[in-house]
């Protein structure tokens, strides 16, 4: 994967969650994946935390959407691996947020774990 590639993933991305375009936004993703979110949890979703159907992403996408009307995200990087992808953000409320996507054969998400910083502020020590 270049950098060209994986921006052009991340942007497409972005603005299909801008645009709360449920068709867009699920064609970035394999019919057979696991997806990991804290959100998942968040809006009582399921208890595990994860989704391994397509169907149960797009359910919680609607979910999500639903609760965040005004969901705007704001793309501040991508970070390319060999299949993988890493795309920083400002998420909802505000949020610090990483998506970490590894792409199967057809370029779509087969694997996404999602990380959330708790709130806006950076550590001032690590």
């Amino acid at each position: 994967m270049t950098q060209e590639q994986a921006f052009q993933f991340a942007n497409e991305w972005i603005a299909a969650f801008n645009g709360h375009n449920l068709i867009s936004i699920l064609e970035h993703y394999a019919d057979e994946l696991e997806f990991h979110s804290p959100f998942i949890l968040l809006l009582k979703f399921n208890e595990a935390g994860y989704i391994t159907s397509k169907g149960d992403l797009e359910r919680y996408f609607q979910v999500g959407l639903s609760a965040y009307p005004d969901l705007h995200f704001t793309l501040h990087n991508v970070f390319v691996g060999i299949d993988t992808l890493v795309i920083y953000y400002t998420s909802v409320n505000g949020r610090q947020a990483s998506e970490v996507f590894q792409l199967n054969e057809q370029d779509k998400a087969c694997k996404v774990f999602c990380h959330y910083a708790e709130d806006n502020s950076f550590p001032q020590t690590v």
